[in-house]
């Protein structure tokens, strides 16, 4: 699953609490092939699906920001309700992807230095 950990500053105001900055630090999972969990119990292939789903509303919301789409679609999922502010407005983000140089690994390492890619040209 996906780990979330968010540091919001807010400025007290008269009326209400302005946003002074916000930290978000998100521990993508990977994504989840059917192969690799062939072997394992009902929850944990729904949870696999469910990690996907995520990933995949994230990479659409990531696509129509770098095309300059007229709509994003970040209610797709939670995760990328979370990200949106991180991709909107005056804000920066950067990802930091971890990769093998393993054989086996080959294919995963391609999908997440393309994400990466994508991500960059925001």
């Amino acid at each position: 699953s996906h780990a979330v950990f968010q540091i919001i500053l807010r400025k007290p105001g008269k009326y209400r609490k302005t946003l002074h900055g916000k930290l978000s630090l998100i521990d993508l999972a990977g994504s989840e092939r059917g192969a690799d969990t062939a072997n394992t119990d009902r929850k944990t292939r729904i949870e696999g699906a469910q990690i996907n789903k995520s990933l995949l509303a994230l990479k659409e919301c990531i696509r129509a920001l770098s095309m300059k789409g007229s709509h994003t679609p970040f209610r797709a999922s939670k995760l990328t309700q979370v990200l949106k502010d991180s991709f909107t407005g005056a804000s920066r983000a950067v990802m930091i992807a971890t990769i093998s140089p393993a054989d086996n690994n080959a294919e995963h390492t391609c999908n997440t230095l393309r994400y990466a890619d994508r991500v960059k040209s925001l």
